[in-house]
């Protein structure tokens, strides 16, 4: 779990983009329903968590 704050969010028809920024001073973009950011009341300025779920990490080189 990181703790930000919610940078930007872009709602589209279906999705949403909600960018995060965390405290290494990177962001983070979510991408998630428009019915979760409308649910959640997510807007700019809001401190929020963004949780990580994988059960895999690919990395790559070129």
């Amino acid at each position: 779990m990181l703790k930000g704050k919610v940078e930007g969010v872009e709602a589209g028809a279906v999705m949403a983009n909600v960018k995060i920024k965390i405290e290494a001073p990177d962001i983070i973009t979510a991408i998630i329903t428009k019915d979760s950011v409308q649910d959640l009341d997510i807007k700019v300025g809001d401190a929020v968590v963004a949780i990580i779920k994988s059960t895999e990490v690919m990395v790559g080189k070129e």
